[in-house]
């Protein structure tokens, strides 16, 4: 019989960018590592879904159930990595359909996915983490990012409430990785003035070094599950 896997670990979106880095960086020897996005290629393991998608979520859910209903490892950890910035520019102007998707991705999937989660887990004793990435854009409003901005405050304030509910369960975070450099930042950077009247910030980020790397956003995220955070914690790198 093959030995199960002491630590089992779920990233949204690991096929690049924050994700990949994560999926490279798991600290936990011998962890089963499993990738939740349209594309892989970041993890040995990979679920294809569009999270963008409701129909993707009853797949998610019932892999959660499939996978955890007879789990007698040390820990279970999921990483709610997956998000999008498009469509960029003011809400009454950007594509209908591209504004859909994003906000089914950026506010509805984190909490559909992390609820089939926590329901999933909920019979375990062991370590149990869900830790949901956020953003500096869930408390500042940028003026073409509704839908992100948005989005991210919905995940802080789902991660305070079932932080809450889950006292003495499992452990639900939210983490703001600060300004990191992705393609996400490089589509930043390349959208028009018009559409986003602060993209000379993240221009001037760029131009003077002071963006993060995936690598090291990875290595800050993963250093939260050592800490002693009150359940509920929405945290930024930048501060600790």
């Amino acid at each position: 019989m093959t030995a199960k896997p002491p630590s089992q670990v779920w990233i949204s979106g690991a096929s690049a960018g924050i994700g990949a880095a994560l999926a490279a960086a798991v600290p936990f020897r011998d962890a089963r590592v499993i990738d939740l996005s349209r594309s892989g290629g970041g993890t040995a393991e990979h679920v294809e879904v569009d999270l963008s998608d409701p129909a993707g979520w009853s797949r998610v859910d019932l892999h959660f159930e499939e996978e955890l209903k007879a789990y007698e490892g040390d820990r279970v950890v999921f990483i709610h990595n997956a998000g999008t910035i498009t469509p960029i520019g003011p809400a009454d102007a950007v594509d209908r359909h591209a504004y859909r998707r994003a906000v089914l991705l950026n506010s509805a999937a984190p909490q559909i996915l992390g609820s089939a989660f926590l329901r999933a887990a909920a019979h375990l004793t062991c370590e149990r983490h869900l830790v949901m990435l956020s953003s500096g854009a869930a408390r500042t409003p940028y003026a073409g990012w509704s839908s992100y901005t948005a989005g991210k405050a919905a995940v802080e304030q789902w991660v305070r409430t079932v932080g809450m509910e889950q006292a003495g369960g499992c452990r639900v975070i939210a983490v703001a990785p600060g300004v990191v450099d992705t393609a996400m930042q490089t589509e930043i950077r390349s959208t028009d003035e018009r559409a986003f009247p602060a993209v000379q910030r993240f221009n001037d980020l760029k131009r003077t070094g002071a963006l993060s790397t995936p690598a090291a956003a990875a290595a800050g995220i993963w250093s939260l599950l050592e800490r002693d955070l009150p359940n509920g914690a929405c945290v930024d790198l930048r501060d600790l």
